[in-house]
């Protein structure tokens, strides 16, 4: 397959998500002998998230906020235009598109959009969008969705994945981070929003012998400012960049992540997760909550599938005022996950589907 330029457009709403997404869709990319650009309005969060810096092959770009294009821009747009989450190119870098265009060298425009199982995403996935780039020049403009059927996009997955986690090491890993887990203890990952059900949660969490790790922000600033129960064990972490968060998903019994970048990372991971939904006022969360759910749990047992729904439910305060619900036995949520996650592995990965479509289009 043919090596492109790619110009991958992130705006930072949340800076673990989304630039999460991006950053992982740029590396991904640059393995494959790709050459991406990738333009960041707010880069703060690549301190932790990738300390080491780019790898060869990916060049990361200001977000434009005037007319003019960063110095080390060399003037043309890229093969492949991507905006994630509906961004939309800065009108200076808008124009160099149509300039292009005009002269016969249009990119492959395409909206990255977010993942939700709703059924919208198979009828939307593939779409085109015309664009009217001058009185009589127009572009489409094609949408992709990400997704978990074969109707839509498939999920990042970067190729040997599996392979490094059947060599991963849990109990050197979590030594080489000081987490040392007692043989009674099961090891509990929160990564979260601000959730008035955390200490519900850990309630129900201190049934049995837990270690809770912590991810910064509201995931230990909530655990700061409670009386943590009995048997409940905390010990809050740094930030992790990407790769060592994905091993520390690895590393767990029970993980809760947020949003999509560690939603999608904890079901690669194999391991029973709780997943806080981005929350929106206007709650249209619970749809898409509800409709993952109904993907997720399709094929578990219908006591399994219960609990994990009223458990995913209740972490999104999304049930009735009252106790944390009952959570299943691991072994029993294990096998579940793990069949959701063969599921998952026999469709494409995003950035093979991608490829795919861009060529079809050149």
């Amino acid at each position: 397959m043919p090596r492109w330029d790619w110009d991958l457009l992130c705006r930072v709403i949340d800076n673990h998500g989304d630039l999460g997404v991006c950053w992982r869709l740029a590396r991904d990319l640059v393995a494959r002998g790709h050459h991406v650009r990738l333009w960041l309005d707010d880069e703060r969060a690549l301190r932790w998230m990738a300390p080491d810096g780019p790898p060869p092959g990916l060049q990361v770009l200001p977000w434009p906020t005037g007319e003019h294009l960063p110095a080390l821009f060399d003037g043309s747009p890229g093969d492949v235009v991507v905006e994630a989450f509906g961004c939309d190119p800065p009108p200076a870098l808008k124009d160099r598109i149509a300039q292009a265009a005009a002269a016969g060298r249009a990119p492959v425009w395409i909206n990255l959009e977010y993942l939700s199982a709703e059924a919208y995403v198979e009828r939307s996935h593939r779409l085109r969008s015309p664009q009217r780039l001058a009185d009589d020049l127009w572009l489409d403009k094609w949408f992709f969705y990400p997704g978990f059927t074969a109707a839509t996009g498939g999920l990042l997955r970067e190729p040997g994945l599996d392979a490094e986690q059947a060599r991963f090491d849990a109990a050197t890993w979590l030594a080489a981070h000081g987490i040392a887990p007692r043989p009674d203890e099961r090891l509990v990952s929160l990564f979260c929003y601000e959730n008035p059900q955390l200490q519900p949660l850990l309630t129900r969490l201190a049934e049995q012998p837990t270690l809770l790790l912590t991810a910064p922000g509201p995931a230990t600033e909530g655990c700061d400012g409670l009386v943590l129960p009995a048997n409940l064990r905390w010990q809050p972490l740094p930030w992790l960049s990407q790769p060592e968060y994905d091993r520390l998903l690895w590393a767990g019994d029970l993980n809760l992540v947020r949003g999509e970048d560690s939603f999608v990372r904890a079901q690669w991971a194999g391991r029973p997760f709780l997943w806080q939904i981005y929350p929106q006022d206007d709650g249209v969360h619970a749809g898409k909550l509800a409709a993952f759910l109904d993907q997720h749990l399709a094929a578990a047992p219908e006591a399994l599938a219960t609990q994990v729904r009223q458990a995913m439910w209740a972490w999104n305060g999304l049930a009735p005022a009252g106790p944390f619900p009952a959570l299943p036995t691991l072994p029993d949520w294990q096998a579940g996950v793990l069949h959701w996650r063969a599921h998952l592995f026999g469709q494409p990965p995003l950035v093979e589907q991608l490829l795919d479509f861009v060529a079809g289009k050149r």
